[in-house]
């Protein structure tokens, strides 16, 4: 479905998704979400890259878009959750050994 590397983690798709899975409403731009622009200085990777990264979330459905000029993404975590457990994305986004929260939450 993916050119999608199964066999090593992917390090970039983790950090996109695991962003967009922690991005609360008050750091949106725009109430619809954020766009690849935006998310791609968020997480400090290349534009190009991140578009890529959407691009498999999205076929996972675990993503939303709306607009067309800019696209605004957001987490899915209603289709997130209905996920297959063994779906390697799935098991990706789940795998929390070497997630620093405090990047995502203030306490």
């Amino acid at each position: 479905m993916f050119d999608w590397d199964t066999s090593n983690e992917d390090k970039e798709l983790k950090k996109v998704g695991m962003e967009l899975m922690f991005l609360t409403p008050e750091k949106y731009s725009n109430q619809k979400g954020i766009t690849a622009v935006e998310l791609a200085k968020l997480v400090e990777l290349p534009l190009d890259t991140v578009k890529k990264k959407l691009r498999i979330l999205s076929g996972c459905n675990i993503i939303r878009v709306k607009g067309i000029n800019p696209k605004y993404w957001k987490f899915d975590e209603y289709n997130f959750q209905r996920m297959d457990e063994e779906d390697p994305v799935y098991r990706l986004l789940c795998s929390f050994d070497d997630v620093d929260f405090d990047r995502y939450f203030s306490y």
